[in-house]
C-alpha cells in the first residue's frame, strides 16, 4: 500500500469511495467542497492498485494555527487493515513538520485516542461540535498556545449533521 498526496486525476475515484463508505454523499459533498473552497490543506489517499482510502485535513479558524482531522475513508474491503491508522499518521506528521499547532476532529474517543487526541484538551474551546466527541492534539512540544477560544470548521461544514 502506497500513501502519497491526491491529485487530481484521483478526484473521481475518491470521491466514488466517500459515496460507498457513508450512508449519505454528504461526505463526498463536503471533500469537492473542501478542494473547491481552497480550505483543503493535506489530502492523502491510500493506493493498492486503485484509491482504497482517504483523509482530508482542512483549515480551522481557531486562535492558533490548527487543522480539522474530516474526513476519513476506507473501503469496505481493507477496513481493519490499519489503513485509516496510516493515513492519519501520515497526516498528522506532515501537519506537524508544516508547523501546526494543533488538529481538532470530531468521532470515538476511544478510536482517536491512539493517536493522541484528548477530549480534555478541547473542552475549553467553543464550536458547534464542542462535546464528548470532540478532541484536539497538541502537535508541538509546548503544547497549545492556549486552552480556550473560538472553534470554526471551514464553511463547506456548514449545515452537517
Amino acid at each position: 500500500m502506497e500513501i502519497r498526496d491526491e491529485i487530481e486525476g484521483d478526484y473521481a475515484e475518491v470521491r466514488a469511495l466517500h459515496v460507498r463508505a457513508f450512508p449519505s454523499v454528504a461526505e463526498a459533498e463536503l471533500v469537492d467542497r473542501l478542494r473547491t473552497d481552497g480550505d483543503a490543506i493535506t489530502s492523502l489517499v491510500a493506493v493498492e492498485d486503485e484509491v482504497i482510502g482517504h483523509v482530508m485535513f482542512s483549515r480551522l479558524q481557531a486562535p492558533f494555527k490548527a487543522l480539522g482531522l474530516a474526513p476519513v475513508a476506507v473501503d469496505s474491503a481493507f477496513r481493519r487493515k490499519g489503513v485509516a491508522n496510516a493515513l492519519i499518521r501520515e497526516g498528522l506528521r506532515r501537519a506537524e513538520r508544516d508547523g501546526w499547532q494543533a488538529v481538532f476532529v470530531l468521532g470515538s474517543p476511544s478510536y482517536y485516542r491512539r493517536f493522541g487526541f484528548d477530549v480534555s484538551l478541547a473542552a475549553g474551546f467553543q464550536s458547534p461540535y464542542a462535546g464528548e466527541y470532540f478532541m484536539t492534539l497538541a502537535l508541538q512540544e509546548v503544547g497549545l498556545p492556549c486552552k480556550s477560544g473560538a472553534v470554526s470548521y471551514a464553511p463547506a461544514f456548514d449545515g452537517l449533521d
